[in-house]
């Protein structure tokens, strides 16, 4: 068998295996999760106090949540224009806490996973700073 031909039909099982491995639920919520990060889903985040029950911050948009964060901390980028983006720093104790809500439906297919390939990531765009 040719090596492209057994690639292919690797891919192919590896992909029913996901797919009949993973809930409709799950493959659709994967799929939100990654528009999310790719800003496209509109979400409004409020970090609360859980004794006083007073919202501290409400931050709205097309915004995602920190994926590498440290315990205790948060981070939330947002795009507020078609290259410009917004980060925010929080910090999280025993008693202040956060709800994410998604403000506005988004189509999920429950029946393909999405992968995203950024060529940025694998090809990082370098810059120098020379010291003076």
């Amino acid at each position: 068998m040719k090596t492209k031909t057994k690639i292919k039909m690797f891919i192919s099982i590896a992909l029913v295996v996901l797919l009949v491995a993973c809930s409709e639920a799950d493959t659709v919520s994967n799929n939100i999760s990654k528009a999310a990060d790719s800003f496209e889903v509109q979400r409004r985040i409020i970090f609360f106090n859980g004794i006083t029950d007073k919202y501290l911050l409400t931050i709205e948009g097309l915004c995602s949540l920190g994926n590498n964060d440290q315990p205790g901390r948060l981070s939330v980028t947002c795009k507020v224009g078609p290259t410009v983006y917004k980060k925010h720093f929080l910090g999280l104790s025993d008693n202040v806490s956060f709800l994410v809500e998604q403000t506005d439906a988004v189509k999920a297919d429950p029946f393909h996973y999405r992968i995203l390939f950024r060529p940025e990531s694998i090809i990082p765009d370098i810059d120098l700073q020379v010291s003076k």
